[in-house]
């Protein structure tokens, strides 16, 4: 059976059996047919086969209540073209910073001039300013986002490095923000602001298309996109007349969907007929409350990868995935690390190639149909 799928150039299985019973009968043809495909490197080269795990559970820092934009996530998106009214020139590009609330899902939009490292950094104490500065920053392997990394490496270290300095220097040293970055091309990782990026382009896309807005334009426009997007509900609408309104972003920020209608005056009320903290204190409570019995258990539901796999063991050959390359220009290389996720499954191993090691996740990343995975290198392959 190998020798004919080799001689008929890694036939299918179809003509594969029929050519091998015009002079031989093998018993359970089909299964044996199947068997030396699926075992064959080249035919596997050509369509290879993502590896996937049993879905892991969603991270603390998604479950655990905080306040809004406590710990959030980061992504561009872009490019858009933006103009000045004083000024002749063409328009130039811009890109639009997207942070997101990793507990409540709100949303805040920030105009980027380019992609490098200062402007990120520029849009991140635009952030702090308004939103407050967050403990966690989760977001991909891109080079700004990693050069902003090293910069604020460097000025902690720089404030902890000097000595007798105020009291403040050194809380604001220890009081860091801290960066947690996904392996690179793996945006299953990220979907929570992949999810957020596709919002914005299709309110932005279908609202303004191609045209080139005015610098004033764009951020209005952002500014109006910001608010749609933290009155999305988080949970499913009933259809109960009676019942209250959909839980929003909006709710954690303003205690309201943002384009939702203002309340009524209440300064002709009495102040003796307002309990305002204890009310206050209710809603908050009620709002943590059906953001865990409602929107978190949501969460939970697992919708695919819902069967656990075998692991990825060190030593094993295989192919990574690239959409710029056609398949057989992927990278043959060998799994020289693994890193286990909380519940001890691989869903993320760093893979040595002759270009050098990459940290990629299983979503990227084909194993080779080899029996031994141990005596051979990648060229020898």
């Amino acid at each position: 059976m190998e020798y004919y799928h080799q001689k008929l150039f890694h036939a299918g299985q179809q003509l594969l059996i029929s050519a091998v019973r015009e002079r031989f009968w093998p018993t359970f043809a089909r299964d044996l047919a199947r068997s030396v495909i699926h075992k064959c490197v080249a035919c596997f080269r050509v369509k290879p086969r993502v590896q996937d795990q049993l879905m892991a559970d969603l991270p603390p820092e998604r479950v655990t209540p905080c306040l809004p934009f406590r710990r959030v996530g980061v992504d561009y998106c872009g490019p858009f073209l933006v103009g000045y009214p004083y000024r002749k020139n063409r328009p130039v590009k811009c890109f639009v910073a997207i942070y997101i609330c990793l507990v409540t899902k709100a949303v805040h939009l920030e105009l980027a001039a380019d992609l490098t490292t200062q402007a990120f950094l520029a849009t991140l104490k635009r952030f702090s300013s308004r939103r407050g500065k967050p403990e966690l920053i989760m977001c991909d392997n891109a080079r700004n986002f990693v050069g902003a990394k090293r910069e604020l490496d460097e000025l902690r270290k720089l404030f902890n490095n000097q000595q007798f300095q105020e009291q403040a220097i050194r809380e604001a040293s220890e009081d860091k923000i801290d960066f947690k970055f996904i392996p690179a091309r793996s945006p299953n990782f990220g979907g929570l602001w992949e999810s957020a990026v596709k919002s914005f382009k299709t309110l932005f896309k279908r609202t303004i298309g191609t045209r080139s807005l005015i610098h004033d334009e764009m951020l209005t426009v952002l500014v109006q996109i910001e608010a749609i997007l933290n009155s999305r509900p988080l949970t499913p609408v009933s259809n109960d007349p009676a019942d209250f309104e959909a839980l929003t972003p909006g709710h954690f920020l303003i205690h309201r969907p943002l384009t939702a209608i203002p309340e009524p005056n209440l300064d002709s009320i009495p102040e003796g007929r307002l309990a305002a903290w204890q009310r206050n204190q209710q809603f908050l409570q009620q709002l943590w409350k059906r953001w865990s019995e409602q929107y978190l258990s949501d969460l939970q539901n697992r919708t695919r990868w819902m069967r656990r796999k075998e692991n990825l063991a060190i030593g094993t050959m295989v192919v990574l995935k690239d959409e710029n390359q056609p398949p057989l220009k992927w990278q043959l290389g060998r799994i020289t690390e693994i890193h286990p996720g909380p519940d001890g499954n691989i869903r993320v191993a760093t893979v040595q190639t002759k270009d050098g090691s990459y940290r990629r996740g299983i979503s990227k990343i084909c194993v080779l149909p080899i029996r031994d995975n141990s005596n051979s290198t990648p060229e020898e392959t």
